[in-house]
């Protein structure tokens, strides 16, 4: 059966990443990239629906685990009555075909060792074809998908499973190595484990060598970094969301979506990170993504695209995977993908204003595609739509929309007025202030001091915690501080926050059912009490953000407050984003200084 989420450890090779839990147990893998079928799927199906699990033959749970330095190979030791065995994980940066390397290493002893591999392609559905090809190779076939295992040790088959049963002492190593590769090519060449990782750590010390961060919490923030690369599709650049589909919002409910694709909302945030880390090359790779991805009819911009910039993400249920812990259905595929939501044209303006920022130039195409997003913006600020929370309720006015409708503007203003780029500046200043009095005027309550979440709403959102940071009003004004104040009133639950009522407005998302507190708001939240003068507030949620991080450091979407555990789909890109902004913010980066370098602009 599937382990808690933060039982997992995530390993990749930058196509995509498979999660192995506390028992040695990758119980999650799609081949060959993020979004393929997954051949591993335990984690949504149980056994019969594949993993690959290697331990002790007695069994018991590891008793040490960590990542080897500022790596993601993955090192897991067991304490048992005949040894010390210590198992290391992990997928070498790709070249002609994909890795997983496990190696079994005697510390102390000698323990028996038991190796068991389900094979099962297309999520649960597929038993390949598998072979004996000399020696102690295997290969599984089943249509476009060959697997290799190449191990010394002993293989037998039993009951459709791969097992191997083996003994190793101190000293000693025992090697498997699984390759992907499209069944209808040559086998792969066999791969010497102890080189492939001795080349695999080198990759991780010469990365994270590029880090350019002096302040305090280093280590989450090298931590959250390393995963964020690890989240990234290297012949793109773009970044997914996470690395898996349908990992609950709420244990047993049905809020199960696929995460494995790349969200335009995050533009802005990941180039923040990047940028302020010192990662130019990842920041200029998904920049490059972005422009590819969005180009053609500004109509027809999506909110999420493939990880290769593939519009149709079609959703569908897999009906013979059982779910997490029960929670069903199982989704492949977005639906929210055709969703109108009126933040994405901001988010790409702002997001190329980031760029355009840190000198990262090309503006001729650029600039043209921004004036295609600029003159669709102009004509349709005033469209209601399903949000950045992509609520799957009637389409409203929602405040943090049309507020990024504004940033989308004023970055244009901007562009002309600090880069000298062409464009209507007169009309687009005149339009900045119609939508900014707008959203004034009909998205405050001055009865209980607040912005809402939508025109006429009673409820409230945590993206409007954003509105100081995009620059559309300063840290100080009032209105931003009655907001942060109403935010921490009512959407907070055990010091947490929420990313909004569901229940809120009769029911704002179309959904039955509650999820987790949204960790990516309680960062903001963070931010905002730091940008309103309350930096040991900040500093004490920020800190209490960071205890839920499981012991590798690595965080989901949401955080359950009831059952005290990690939910949501794992690692979350927009989690760990939030932790190293907020890090850089509170280490001596002020958001309200960064807002007025942004915007340039007194609202």
């Amino acid at each position: 059966m599937s382990q808690r989420i933060e039982d997992y450890g995530p390993i990749g090779d930058l196509h995509t990443m498979a999660l192995v839990g506390r028992d040695g147990s990758i119980d999650w893998l799609c081949l060959p990239r993020f979004d393929s079928g997954a051949c591993f799927a335990r984690l949504l199906g149980g056994d019969d629906a594949g993993f690959w699990q290697i331990g002790p033959a007695a069994g018991g749970r590891c008793t040490r685990r960590h990542y080897h330095g500022d790596s993601l190979v993955l090192e897991t030791e067991w304490e048992t009555p005949d040894g010390t065995v210590r198992l290391i994980d992990f997928m070498p940066p790709r070249d002609d075909a994909a890795d997983i390397v496990r190696i079994v290493e005697g510390v102390s002893g000698r323990v028996p060792m038991r190796m068991e591999m389900r094979l099962r392609f297309d999520y649960g559905h597929i038993i390949p074809w598998v072979r004996r090809q000399g020696g102690q190779q295997l290969s599984a076939i089943a249509g476009p998908d060959a697997i290799w295992l190449d191990t010394p040790a002993r293989l037998e088959g039993r009951d459709m499973t791969t097992v191997s049963e083996f003994e190793v002492g101190e000293g000693e190593r025992v090697p498997f190595v699984l390759t992907h590769h499209p069944s209808h090519q040559p086998a792969p060449g066999r791969r010497d484990a102890g080189k492939v990782l001795d080349r695999t750590l080198d990759f991780w010390r010469r990365w994270i060598a590029n880090i350019k961060y002096e302040g305090s919490w280093e280590e989450p923030v090298h931590r959250s970094l390393i995963t964020l690369k690890a989240l990234s599709y290297e012949p793109t650049g773009g970044i997914v969301a996470a690395a898996t589909t349908s990992l609950p919002e709420r244990l047993g409910g049905p809020r199960n979506w696929d995460y494995r694709f790349c969200w335009l909302r995050d533009a802005t945030f990941t180039l923040q990170a990047l940028l302020g880390t010192g990662f130019v090359k990842e920041a200029g790779a998904w920049r490059d993504w972005l422009l590819r991805a969005v180009a053609g009819d500004p109509a027809d911009l999506q909110i999420m695209y493939g990880i290769d910039g593939t519009r149709r993400l079609t959703e569908y249920e897999v009906d013979w995977l059982a779910g997490y812990e029960g929670s069903r259905p199982v989704r492949i595929g977005n639906a929210a993908v055709g969703q109108f939501q009126l933040d994405v044209w901001g988010e790409v303006l702002d997001g190329l204003h980031v760029a355009r920022m840190a000198g990262m130039t090309r503006e001729s195409p650029a600039w043209e595609l921004q004036r295609a997003l600029l003159d669709y913006l102009e004509g349709h600020w005033q469209d209601q739509d399903n949000s950045l929370w992509e609520v799957r309720g009637p389409r409203r006015d929602f405040v943090h929309s049309k507020a990024m409708a504004w940033a989308g503007i004023d970055r244009a203003v901007q562009a002309v007025e600090r880069f000298g780029l062409d464009g209507p500046v007169d009309r687009w200043r005149a339009l900045r202030e119609q939508i900014h009095a707008e959203v004034c005027a009909k998205g405050f309550d001055a009865d209980r001091g607040t912005f809402t979440q939508f025109y006429g709403s009673r409820g409230l959102d945590a993206a409007l915690l954003l509105l100081p940071q995009v620059g559309f009003l300063p840290w100080d004004d009032d209105r931003i501080v009655g907001t942060v104040d109403a935010v921490r009133r009512e959407l907070m639950e055990d010091g947490f926050v929420l990313r909004y009522r569901p229940d809120a407005d009769g029911g704002v998302d179309g959904l039955p059912g509650a999820e987790g507190a949204f960790l990516a708001c309680s960062f903001w939240l963070a931010n905002a009490l730091h940008g309103t003068g309350r930096r040991d507030e900040a500093v004490d949620l920020f800190e209490r953000l960071l205890g839920l991080r499981n012991d590798l450091g690595i965080l989901s979407e949401e955080y359950d407050l009831d059952t005290h555990r990690q939910v949501g789909n794992t690692p979350q890109a927009f989690s760990h984003v939030g932790l190293v902004n907020t890090a850089r913010h509170l280490s001596g980066t002020h958001p309200a200084k960064e807002a007025k370098k942004a915007t340039n602009r007194s609202a």
